[in-house]
């Protein structure tokens, strides 16, 4: 993958090269596919979803409504294109 994936949710910039996980905002973070795991959750019978990132040391944890993430399709796509890298160098050294 060569190409920058961006979207915004609410006050946060997500974005994604192809191997490192940024989102800027209040408290910015960045994660590399290879120290890291994501798995969403949900939805639950209100339609809520749950990210969840797991790195060495870290768990960052978001919580959408239905209504936040119908409003979001460019962040499924972030995260699917995260999933399939993370998928795609699995066994290669990770953490």
């Amino acid at each position: 993958m060569n190409d920058e994936i961006t979207t915004t949710v609410g006050h946060q910039l997500f974005s994604f090269d192809g191997r490192i996980l940024e989102i800027f905002g209040n408290y910015p973070k960045r994660w590399h596919i290879r120290h890291m795991s994501l798995r969403i959750t949900g939805p639950d019978r209100k339609g809520r979803r749950t990210v969840e990132i797991d790195a060495p040391g870290t768990r960052t944890t978001w919580d959408y409504t239905a209504a936040e993430w119908e409003q979001a399709p460019g962040l499924v796509a972030l995260l699917e294109a995260v999933q399939a890298a993370i998928d795609a160098n699995s066994g290669h050294g990770n953490v």
